[in-house]
């Protein structure tokens, strides 16, 4: 007896993860180049393949069923097996200069892992990449040199970019060392202007908790160093936390300090074939992670 298949087409996957991320239909027939009214035909012929509906309108906002959350999870994992097949077998045909801004935070995660295998997928394109905070690379007058930026933003609002992943921010510190256990306080932290750095002070003060910045390091590497010697803790996205340290139960004395979004933000409304290639690889690779 031969079974019957449902195939769904990756490009309608594709549609829905595009309008979610980039909150609504416009937004994401924007960067798909294709109208509203294909977009919303190819959302309602994926809800129909499904029986199920996956998306909700209040106003202008758009909210995912409890079936649209479950299919949008499934789908960003589906699309990224298949960028990273078709990376694999297409990335000689493509070419161009690049210039990428990263936030310092995922300098030493993005750069050897995912920056790396999107070089040897694609030798013809050059690639430039500068890590800053995310605030200074897109600073009014310095966002316009770069083809695409990688930024962490504290709301996923998609004035701000297209969303790809949101994350975690945690308590980290040494395996060694019991430097959350001091009072007030020991925070090694980025610079002003750090996401983590705003977050974590102002979850500290509100919950009344007494803190002190004992080391102020604008690299990832300069803040794993001074925990590892015991100097206080921090705060990082999950997804970047190196094996040497460790991520620290919230308490009463370590509040939770929520969600980070991270989100890609283009130079023009019509990206290269190489900017998109790469946007795709760092959405995938971070999915992934």
């Amino acid at each position: 007896m031969q079974l019957s298949h449902k195939n769904l087409p990756t490009e309608w996957l594709r549609t829905l993860v595009t309008v979610v991320d980039c909150g609504g239909f416009s937004q994401a027939g924007e960067l798909l180049a294709r109208t509203q009214p294909a977009i919303s035909r190819q959302i309602k012929e994926l809800e129909e393949r499904l029986g199920r509906q996956l998306l909700l309108r209040s106003g202008r906002t758009l909210n995912l069923t409890e079936s649209g959350l479950r299919v949008y999870d499934q789908a960003k994992k589906i699309l990224a097996l298949n960028d990273e097949l078709v990376f694999e077998f297409s990335g000689a045909s493509v070419t161009g200069k690049l210039h990428l801004g990263i936030p310092s935070e995922f300098a030493s995660v993005l750069l050897p892992r995912i920056i790396g295998q999107f070089s040897q997928s694609y030798p013809e394109v050059s690639l430039e990449v500068t890590s800053d905070l995310s605030r200074n690379l897109l600073a009014k007058g310095h966002r316009d040199t770069f083809d695409l930026i990688l930024a962490l933003q504290e709301k996923p609002d998609a004035a701000e970019g297209q969303l790809v992943i949101r994350d975690d921010l945690v308590w980290v510190a040494s395996h060694k060392h019991s430097a959350h256990l001091l009072k007030p306080l020991p925070l090694v932290l980025a610079p002003e202007g750090c996401i983590y750095r705003k977050r974590a002070q102002s979850v500290l003060q509100s919950a009344g908790i007494a803190s002190r910045n004992v080391f102020t390091i604008p690299d990832l590497n300069g803040i794993q160093s001074a925990l590892e010697a015991g100097l206080g803790i921090t705060a990082l996205t999950r997804s970047t936390v190196p094996e040497s340290l460790r991520i620290l139960r919230p308490s009463r004395a370590l509040p939770k300090l929520g969600e980070i979004s991270i989100g890609l933000h283009f130079k023009n409304r019509r990206p290269s074939e190489a900017a998109m290639r790469l946007a795709e690889h760092l959405q995938s690779g971070l999915s992934l992670s």
